[in-house]
């Protein structure tokens, strides 16, 4: 999977860190990233995507499930979005990233790859 984490870090410029997640906030892929960085990332994934599901809820019409968050902060952007059956995509750029084509680009790859992205439930034993 990193050659493809790799396509879309390189055809996007700004582009910083890009990792793979399980619903449960556990680093599944990451490219050119430091592994304590992804963790920290899946991590607040986990969070984030728990909390927009509360969100979606609100809309009676939809299917109350998170496709894609973009969080816009001084320095860059965040986005996250929804790779397969309880597995995410997140991805850090900086400032001067072109939103659409990370947008585009990040799509993409879920079509490309989505159904190996998917993160079975772990089992508690």
């Amino acid at each position: 999977m990193d050659w493809m984490l790799k396509d879309l870090a390189s055809s996007v410029p700004h582009t910083r860190h890009v990792v793979v997640l399980s619903a449960d906030g556990l680093c599944m892929a990451r490219y050119d990233t430091e592994m304590d960085t992804a963790d920290r990332l899946a991590a607040a994934c986990a969070g984030l995507q728990s909390l927009s599901a509360a969100v979606g809820a609100e809309f009676p019409h939809g299917d109350g499930v998170m496709r894609m968050v973009v969080i816009e902060v001084s320095g860059g952007f965040f986005y996250l979005m929804a790779a397969g059956d309880r597995a995410y995509l997140a991805v850090l750029a900086d400032d001067g990233v072109d939103s659409g084509l990370m947008g585009q680009r990040m799509r993409d790859l879920v079509a490309r790859i989505g159904e190996h992205l998917t993160s079975p439930p772990r089992d508690g034993r």
